[in-house]
């Protein structure tokens, strides 16, 4: 019995590592890049503030309308290069005016390295990387489906910031600054189309939404869209994180009411592609960190109150091979002399639950902790919790692994103590190995007598590696997908809990109180096993030289609290023993 659980024991650890293993290449597996194999078109010179953009539209960049005489774009047509620069505190992105698309986004608030100053770019159109967020009106009398190409909207200046911004009332009461940047496009027949976007500071979320003014003597018809188009480059966020980039996954992404989160890989966006109707959707790409995501929003018609609609989400390859993901709104009647205003939100940015939840329903899932995200989430919330604390992510991983050890502090003592006990007994089995030793069926009897008479259970070994796998697998993923945990630094040499020790010396601890910790429990009987045992500490040790420093760090304090309680139970288990001992002669 005794040799089953020593053997359940190392089969467990080697489990942990395994899982691992598997999780990085099998619940995120990694997409292989692809060459671009054409180089971003650039109509003119901009200004060296401004990225150069690749804006020629073509018919695949945008989505077939649901109508029966769909008008062609024309790829030849001229090619617009007047980009719009809007910066607030969280942004600073560019606006092609032709179409209307975001062409170039900057995350102020987080950088692109580590003690960069550069911040870090989530979209971009040049010639290393395509990744634009598109959006527009087809149809019909959509602009965008018009023989002359893409729509050349007018602005009324090149740039804009909060100092634009205008001072409104928010729904808590208390006054926000509003940023809103309008863009006109005027047809020949009396049809007006203002796209406005709309940036709150201090969030994220932004409001891209089409007004329809119908001067003409015709009904109008067409269709919102936004979609997000991308290469099949790597994941610029993934450059500083070392082998754990293996890890990531970076694809598609969408939700709906009744599906709340479900991934599609690049390769399949064609062969498995999306083609879902939903009311409440939203459909993304995901990356390390951070997400792009359109949710469609709501339909207002003259003189009513806004509805939401029904959107059809669809994913597809472009003939360039662009990988193309996105909404299409239900066909939008404006009559002669009405006016209807549609609109859907834009998010481009870090994975932050708590905004991402109120976004849509299953959008914070896109912060993907895998199949053990119940405990992983617990984890995330009590990180928070001491976070708000101490204000630092490393003291509060410190204290959230003692509040784990001291809630499983029963259950671990009870198991503890049968080990302490098996450790007590062991030269009593050594005994009864030499006295019975060719006789195995006397010997398993008189050792299970034994185990009854001490009150001890074999197997007890096993349960407290068996509570702390969970919590030791979920606690990996909180750090590889916790954006917050993203370059946050503890003290001394540990700069970024969640990239690897630099100088190795956590790894190093952790081996040390590994190997203090297994000198407590009670030794195999089997020399092959001992040897194992041995060994073991030295290969965790190298299997924690590359893992996140905060996740060694968690080893470390557990294995430290474990060692401290197991140290209190072999005394008061070795005094009991002796107590016994000694009077059981006066008996």
């Amino acid at each position: 019995m005794q040799q089953w659980a020593r053997i359940a024991i190392l089969g467990a650890m080697f489990v942990v590592a395994y899982l691992l293993i598997l999780a990085w290449q099998k619940d995120y597996g990694h997409v292989d890049s692809k060459p671009q194999q054409t180089a971003a078109v650039v109509s003119h010179e901009v200004s060296a503030d401004l990225p150069n953009g690749q804006t020629v539209a073509t018919s695949s960049d945008v989505p077939q309308a649901n109508i029966a005489s769909q008008q062609t774009a024309d790829a030849t047509a001229p090619v617009s290069q007047q980009l719009i620069s809007v910066k607030t505190d969280l942004y600073h992105l560019w606006i092609n005016a032709k179409g209307g698309d975001i062409v170039r986004v900057e995350l102020l608030n987080h950088d692109k390295n580590k003690d960069s100053d550069e911040p870090f770019v989530m979209l971009e159109s040049d010639a290393k990387r395509t990744y634009v967020a598109q959006s527009g009106l087809i149809g019909l009398n959509g602009p965008d489906s018009s023989r002359g190409g893409r729509p050349a909207y007018e602005v009324e200046k090149a740039s804009y910031s909060l100092a634009d911004a205008k001072s409104v009332q928010g729904q808590d009461g208390k006054a926000e600054k509003v940023l809103s940047v309008p863009m006109v496009f005027k047809t020949a027949d009396g049809v007006e189309i203002i796209k406005t976007f709309t940036f709150t500071q201090g969030q994220y979320p932004i409001s891209v939404s089409h007004k329809i003014v119908n001067r003409s003597a015709h009904n109008w018809q067409g269709q919102m869209f936004g979609q997000l188009k991308r290469d099949n480059s790597d994941d610029p966020g993934k450059t500083d994180q070392g082998i754990f980039t293996l890890g990531t996954f970076l694809g598609g992404a969408w939700g709906s009411p009744e599906e709340h989160y479900n991934k599609l890989k690049f390769a399949n966006f064609n062969e498995e592609k999306l083609n879902v109707e939903a009311k409440g959707g939203w459909v993304a790409i995901v990356q390390h960190y951070f997400v792009s995501a359109w949710v469609p929003g709501q339909l207002k018609l003259t003189q009513g109150n806004g509805q939401e609609y029904a959107a059809k989400l669809e994913s597809r390859k472009s003939t360039d091979d662009m990988n193309i993901i996105g909404f299409t709104s239900p066909t939008i009647n404006v009559p002669a002399g009405t006016a209807a205003e549609v609109d859907a939100t834009f998010y481009s940015g870090p994975k932050i639950q708590s905004e991402l939840k109120n976004l849509a329903v299953g959008l914070n899932q896109t912060v993907d902790y895998g199949w053990l995200w119940p405990i992983a989430k617990l984890l995330f919330l009590g990180l928070q919790f001491f976070h708000g604390l101490v204000g630092n992510w490393g003291w509060s991983i410190i204290l959230l692994t003692v509040l784990v050890k001291l809630i499983l502090w029963p259950l671990s003592a009870k198991s503890y103590r049968s080990m302490a006990k098996m450790r007590v007994i062991a030269p009593e089995m050594q005994r009864m190995k030499e006295e019975f030793g060719e006789d195995r069926m006397r010997f398993s009897q008189e050792m299970m007598a034994l185990y009854k008479r001490e009150q001890v259970n074999p197997l007890s070994g096993c349960l407290p590696l068996l509570l702390q796998m969970p919590i030791f697998l979920a606690l990996y993923w909180v750090l590889m997908e916790s954006v917050e945990l993203r370059h946050a630094p503890w003290l001394g040499w540990i700069q970024d809990l969640s990239a690897m020790d630099p100088w190795f010396i956590l790894p190093l601890l952790m081996g040390v109180t590994m190997f203090i910790q297994q000198s407590l429990n009670p030794q195999p009987a089997d020399p092959m096993q001992a040897k194992v045992f041995k060994i073991m500490p030295i290969m965790f040790t190298v299997f924690m030289l590359f893992f996140p420093a905060g996740l060694v760090m968690y080893w470390i304090v557990n294995n430290s609290i474990t060692i401290l309680q197991q140290s209190l139970i072999n005394k008061s288990v070795a005094k009991e023993r002796e107590k016994r001992d000694d009077a059981t002669p006066a008996n």
